[in-house]
């Protein structure tokens, strides 16, 4: 007779299920890695993973969810610190220490995210808080404008310098460095008056 699982048992397996597959599609991309595989990795039939996921893709969202879900919290707990320049600080961090999470996240070769409505809350909530940010500079007085249109060039520009570090197009450390200077002046540019 099956064991009956509690949801504490449930969610339990899903996380080592998803730290492995974001190990193993980090080592090999997502194409490359197979449900049987991911089996093998936690010791398990090749048939377990399906008893708590759809299928691959609904793991690779799965992965994906958690890894936009901790971005978000790490630029919660800046920008709640008081100190705005630290969520694009918080930004670069997340990236350089969850490496392997930062380029899942951002794979182009990704299912369809409509698909996956927690996926979808979880990047539209990072989303949020690079808008946030901007709407406290302008709640300020430091920044006028629009800012769902101004939230989405910082991180359009700090997602490209991450990137071209990540890439290896720019210096180590280059990242931060620009993301500060790319602050300064877009915050400066965007002052009343300016």
């Amino acid at each position: 007779m099956p064991r009956v699982l509690s949801d504490t048992d449930v969610a339990d397996f899903r996380d080592r299920l998803c730290e492995a597959a974001e190990r193993l599609f980090a080592e090999k991309g997502p194409d490359a890695v197979t449900m049987r595989q991911l089996a093998s990795e936690l010791g398990v039939s090749p048939m377990t993973p399906y008893r708590y996921f759809k299928d691959k893709d609904d793991i690779l969202a799965a992965v994906r969810t958690n890894g936009f879900t901790r971005f978000a919290e790490a630029l919660e707990a800046a920008r709640d610190g008081g100190k705005g320049a630290n969520v694009g600080e918080a930004y670069v961090a997340f990236a350089f220490e969850h490496p392997d999470t930062y380029k899942l996240m951002f794979d182009l070769n990704q299912p369809n995210d409509d698909s996956y409505p927690e996926l979808v809350a979880a990047g539209q909530r990072a989303h949020d808080n690079m808008s946030a940010w901007v709407k406290d500079r302008i709640a300020a007085g430091k920044m006028t404008g629009d800012p769902e249109k101004i939230g989405a060039m910082f991180w359009a520009a700090t997602h490209g310098i991450v990137v071209l570090e990540m890439a290896g197009k720019l210096p180590k450390g280059a990242a931060q460095d620009l993301r500060n200077l790319l602050t300064v002046t877009l915050v400066k540019g965007l002052r009343p008056g300016a």
